[in-house]
């Protein structure tokens, strides 16, 4: 038996419920008669999926260094929401509707209401991670390779993509172990569509000038500022029809404190139009306007360009901590990319999902459980922004 790449498949496999991996670099999938195979570069292994109606079912069953099997479609898993890379976004499985086989979770740092719904109702349980309880389900998946892994750990993780899409494809990943190519082909095309239609747009944009960008953090303890150059978030700006701040500052981190470094970094402020402050922040509602002016040693903005234009991610907050910048937005860039070309070319008339302008003051939104207001158990729509 011979498995056969995802943009081709053996005759007894059914002409649409397969996955071709397009734009993601970290996984391929190829299909057999009764298994599909998943190799992951995110662990360098194989992960054989069987089909539950086959023979090779019963009989076969690998947990090497390089090969793991799991039985498909699944009927139980559980979500490691507790890592150092920030847990598994799963809004993933939302898109899939696959909540209904959700079962465990290591935290209930989540910013899905119906996942928090779910929780508080007892149909997904919490557990310590690295419990024993992890053992009876069928797959556990992790974000983080370092910890110690049993047979049934799938290590799920977009974000080791480089580009918003690529992260956005993981669905695909996901869409195989639950014999979902279907629905994870649509979601996928749904939110790329979108994208690429908001790009193209922006694109066609008619200004002399694009508006400068620059993604920057304060480390508090250490008094310094520094411009994130992370590859996904300089592609958000870049297909906005915005530009990043300039590639030859070469200097990346400023002390507050230095008064030079202080001097470079208001210099360098003031070419800019539009600011997003990725600060760590325990108390989001209350980092303000003033908190940013505070933490770049400026009484006044006014001579900057970007004073009415000072964006941050945590619109959409969960007790303060846990950000649907981390979940959300990685299966659904498309909300992104109009979130940013909203803040380079305000319209007023759109409603941001994940940034707010504390410059105007915008507030934060509190994530609970209230906030489900649908059958956890069905898939969730994508939300695809006008376009044109």
């Amino acid at each position: 038996m011979v498995a056969k790449e995802s943009n081709g498949a053996s005759n007894n496999v059914k002409v649409g419920s397969i996955s071709k991996v397009e734009d993601a670099d970290n996984f391929h999938i190829y299909y057999g008669q009764t298994f599909k195979v998943i190799k992951n570069a995110i662990d360098g292994k194989s992960y054989l999926l069987i089909q539950n109606t086959s023979r090779m079912a019963v009989r076969t069953k690998y947990c090497t260094s390089r090969i793991k099997s799991y039985v498909i479609p699944l009927l139980n898993y559980s979500v490691d929401t507790q890592s150092s890379q920030g847990g598994i976004p799963v809004s993933f499985f939302e898109l899939l509707g696959l909540l209904g086989s959700l079962k465990g979770i290591t935290s209930d740092a989540v910013a899905s209401p119906c996942v928090l719904k779910l929780l508080e109702a007892g149909k997904v349980v919490k557990f310590e991670k690295g419990a024993e309880e992890v053992s009876q389900f069928a797959a556990h998946f992790i974000s983080d390779t370092d910890q110690l892994q049993t047979c049934n750990f799938a290590n799920f993780f977009p974000l080791s993509e480089g580009t918003p899409l690529q992260r956005a494809e993981w669905i695909k990943f996901l869409g195989a172990f639950a014999n979902l190519e279907t629905k994870a082909n649509q979601v996928y095309d749904a939110v790329k569509g979108s994208y690429t239609c908001l790009s193209q747009m922006a694109a066609k944009r008619n200004t002399s000038f694009k508006p400068i960008v620059a993604w920057m953090e304060y480390d508090k303890n250490g008094g310094v500022w520094c411009f994130t150059k992370e590859p996904h978030k300089l592609k958000f700006v870049e297909d906005a029809g915005g530009e990043n701040i300039d590639k030859s500052i070469n200097k990346i981190t400023y002390n507050v404190s230095d008064p030079d470094d202080l001097e470079a970094l208001h210099a360098i402020l003031c070419t800019v139009d539009a600011v997003i402050d990725e600060t760590l922040s325990s108390d989001p509602q209350n980092y303000t306007k003033k908190t940013f002016l505070d933490n770049i040693n400026l009484e006044d903005n006014s001579c900057f360009a970007f004073n009415q234009s000072i964006w941050r991610y945590d619109k959409r907050v969960r007790k303060g901590t846990t950000l649907d910048w981390h979940d959300g937005a990685i299966s659904q860039p498309n909300l992104v990319l109009a979130d940013m070309i909203e803040a380079l070319f305000p319209t007023g008339n759109y409603t941001t999902s994940y940034f707010r302008n504390i410059a105007k003051d915008e507030g934060v939104i509190d994530i609970s459980s209230d906030m489900c207001d649908r059958d956890a158990s069905l898939p969730l729509v994508p939300t695809i922004p006008a376009c044109g």
